[in-house]
Parts: C-alpha cells; sequence; structure tokens
C-alpha cells in the first residue's frame, strides 16, 4: 500500500496544525485606474492583505483602488521606478507570504492560490513562466521576443541554471527569504535582480506556467531598449557579486520529496 497519502482520519503532525500563513499581494500601480479595479476584483478570498505602490500617479488610480478594496494598504512612492515600487511593497507587506503581479490586468489574479500552493510545496519562491507548457504570452513584440531569450541565456549559462523566463514580474515568496537579499534594483531589472540572487543566496526557486494577456487599456511604461540593457548590466553584476555563504539549493524534485515527507503522518513514513 501507497503510504504517502495522509488519510483524513489519521493524526495530523504539528506541522499541519499550525495557523494558515498570512498571504499579502503586492502590487505597484502608475496610472492604472482603468485596470486595476479589474485586478482587485478578481483576487481569492484567500488573500489577507492588498498592498499598492503608486508611484505619485496623475489619474484616479488610488481612488479606483479605495472604490474597490477600502482596506488595502496604498504606499505612495515618491521616486520613481518599478524596483523601488517592489522594494518599498516587501517592507510594507505583513504577510508571511507576498505574491506580486502588475496592475495592468495581463496576469490573472485567480493564480495568487496556485502560487502560494506551490511555495507550500517546499519553495522559498516561485516565479511564472511565459514558455513552460500550460503558459504563454500574447503581449510580446518580436523585438523584446529576441532581446529576452538573449538575456536568459545569458543568466542561465552565468549562473549554471535552467530558467526558462527571467523578466516576468508575476511571483510569490515568503517574505522573510526575500527580505535579506538586500535587493537594491531601481527600474524594471528588479525581477532578473530577484531571481538572480535568490539563486545566488541558495533559496529554493521554482517556476510555474503563467499567461501574459495584453494590458487592458493605457501604455505600458517599459522602454524596451533602455531596460533590457539595465537588466542586463544587473545579470553581469549579479555574477561578480560575492557568493554568500548560505547552503546549497534544494533542487526542486528534492523540494518536493521534502513537502511529501514532511506532510506525511509519523505513523505512515517509511521507516
Amino acid at each position: 500500500m501507497d503510504t504517502s497519502v495522509a488519510r483524513m482520519d489519521e493524526p495530523q503532525t504539528e506541522e499541519l496544525r499550525q495557523p494558515r500563513p498570512r498571504v499579502s499581494v503586492l502590487i505597484p500601480t502608475k496610472n492604472e485606474a482603468l485596470n486595476i479595479g479589474w485586478v482587485l476584483r478578481r483576487l481569492p478570498e484567500s488573500v489577507d492583505e492588498v498592498v499598492i505602490v503608486d508611484a505619485n500617479s496623475t489619474d484616479a488610480t488610488v481612488a479606483a483602488v479605495r472604490a474597490h478594496r477600502p482596506d488595502a494598504v496604498v504606499v505612495v512612492e515618491e521616486q520613481p521606478g518599478k524596483g523601488r515600487a517592489i522594494r518599498a511593497g516587501i517592507e510594507a507587506a505583513t504577510g508571511d507570504r507576498i505574491v506580486m503581479l502588475d496592475a495592468d490586468g495581463s496576469m490573472d489574479p485567480r493564480d495568487v492560490d496556485r502560487y502560494v500552493a506551490a511555495l507550500d510545496q517546499g519553495y522559498d519562491m516561485v516565479k511564472g513562466s511565459r514558455f513552460l507548457d500550460g503558459g504563454g504570452t500574447a503581449d510580446m513584440s518580436f523585438i523584446r521576443f529576441v532581446g529576452h531569450w538573449f538575456l536568459l541565456g545569458l543568466s542561465n549559462v552565468l549562473f549554471r541554471t535552467s530558467h526558462t523566463d527571467l523578466c516576468y514580474g508575476y511571483a510569490a515568496f515568503r517574505r522573510d527569504a526575500v527580505r535579506g537579499l538586500g535587493l537594491t534594483a531601481v527600474g524594471f531589472e528588479i525581477e532578473a535582480e530577484l531571481f538572480l540572487r535568490a539563486t545566488r543566496h541558495g533559496l529554493r526557486v521554482g517556476e510555474t506556467p503563467s499567461f501574459e494577456a495584453p494590458r487592458r487599456a493605457g501604455k505600458s511604461n517599459l522602454n524596451t531598449y533602455r531596460d533590457g540593457l539595465r537588466v542586463a548590466t544587473t545579470i553581469l553584476r549579479e555574477r561578480i557579486r560575492p557568493r554568500p555563504s548560505t547552503p546549497a539549493p534544494v533542487t526542486l524534485d528534492e523540494a518536493r520529496s521534502r513537502h511529501r515527507s514532511s506532510a506525511r503522518p509519523r505513523s505512515a513514513r517509511a521507516e
């Protein structure tokens, strides 16, 4: 008989009796009044806290947030840049798990639960991938596509990884693990810095399929050439940073095995 699945009538371990971790959703905004309501309405009920970091929007973004999510924590970031917004949001969030996504409607908010569930499998960070089976994108020009694969290939070679996506902002992570990374990115290079620094620190990083739809309204603040250069610079800078004195990262299969083992009742564990 397969003893890897716990029966509901068997005694639970102490770990399974722990309270459910709090979940914070972090959304950076800049002039997203036409999109943010759509995103907030689709967040699952499991979300305990919504943190909006607004970069001095000149439209009704903050008013739209208040209308759709009166309990949201709104942080106004005076200096521009997505990296600054993400760093400010991480500091403001109080959840044990943080899920970050964009405000333009290109990412499905209903996937938040799936990202959090992946963290519960033993990962410290789970990042969305548009290029895994089940993922995709309808919002990438040819120039961005070529640039993405160049930057991804560069990072995989330099860091000896096999990631399938690099510059995509749908991700979930354990708050305590990420706060120790010392992030410094200012702009759209924040995703590359976050994922690569987590890898260098030996965090358990996984990927999950994600579909990127076109933004629902408005114009993107991304500049393909400028921000692509910033990402390339970030990759090189992170590679020459001294390696932290941390344990070697656990493989994805090992992380899943650890989760199954810890979730199994003691009486059902293999001797």
